[in-house]
């Protein structure tokens, strides 16, 4: 059974995803991303100028003139949203978690491969494999999937990006397009990126709330470890503290970006809860740049 909140969350990013997905997304995805290769489609009558090595000359004997193949792009894509729902994912500080923007911004991938006729998969993680959607085609699919990432209560609480993506290896065997959603609150999981960016066309997407980058104001804060559950206090009035806090920041933020750059991974970051539309639609963009040359 599940929850009337919830059930009103679901319909209302089905709405606003699917409007994103067919104004926006749709064209700068299909050219985001390529198909697996080329496929025969037909002949035709060879005129000037055509490509010698791909008369047929089988048709041309028989026809007593020359015929050309031609080929289209072999479309249908897999994507897979594997999707981090450690406890860390459920922090706020304005009016949604973390959780929520990973469900809107996985629907409006989700509805884009869809009306690109993709099939779309889903892969929820935590430091343990928590659940597997195979990838399939359609908008009850894709409504389950914004369902269970909204709705599903993970065993674990933790982060172990490392599982989740051995695993991922294990069970998609061709090349998928992989979202990489979590906010990297994790270690030692250079190896497992590294296989995965080989194997797949891996896009790291970093989801962070502003009260993560940004001080608060000056004062004593009790703050809390989402994953181990640890309460501690904090005064950040204190200039040191600050500087410290920042540093770490800084550094934790430049590390991740540097990782992401060692293994040609594309890599999305979003922090403000309104507006990520924005950088999805120009990693969008920059990827069509990027095959168009």
């Amino acid at each position: 059974m599940i929850a009337e909140d919830i059930l009103k969350k679901i319909r209302r990013i089905e709405i606003i995803s699917r409007k994103t997905s067919s104004e926006i997304f749709a064209g700068e995805y299909h050219s985001a991303f390529k198909g697996r290769g080329m496929e025969f489609s037909e002949v035709r009558e060879y005129t000037p100028g055509d490509e010698i090595r791909f008369i047929d000359w089988n048709v041309s004997s028989r026809m007593g003139k020359l015929y050309i193949k031609q080929f289209v792009e072999e479309r249908e894509l897999t994507v897979i949203l594997a999707v981090d729902l450690s406890a860390s994912l459920n922090f706020f500080s304005r009016s949604k978690s973390k959780k929520e923007i990973a469900a809107e911004i996985s629907a409006i991938i989700a509805f884009t491969a869809n009306l690109n006729n993709d099939k779309v998969g889903l892969l929820i993680f935590t430091e343990e494999i928590e659940l597997f959607i195979p990838p399939k085609k359609g908008k009850t699919h894709i409504l389950r999937i914004i369902r269970d990432i909204l709705n599903f209560e993970p065993e674990g609480k933790g982060t172990s990006i490392n599982n989740g993506l051995v695993y991922l290896n294990k069970v998609i065997k061709k090349k998928a397009i992989v979202f990489l959603i979590s906010d990297f609150i994790d270690q030692n999981f250079s190896k497992a990126l590294k296989i995965s960016s080989r194997k797949h066309d891996l896009i790291a997407l970093n989801i962070s709330d502003q009260r993560e980058i940004n001080l608060p104001g000056q004062g004593i804060f009790m703050l809390k470890d989402y994953e181990s559950g640890e309460e501690f206090f904090v005064d950040f009035s204190s200039t040191a503290t600050r500087e410290s806090f920042l540093q770490l920041n800084r550094k934790n933020n430049d590390l991740l970006v540097e990782l992401f750059k060692k293994y040609n991974i594309d890599f999305i970051h979003i922090e403000d809860e309104e507006k990520y539309e924005k950088p999805l639609f120009d990693f969008f963009l920059e990827r069509k740049k990027k095959y168009s040359r």
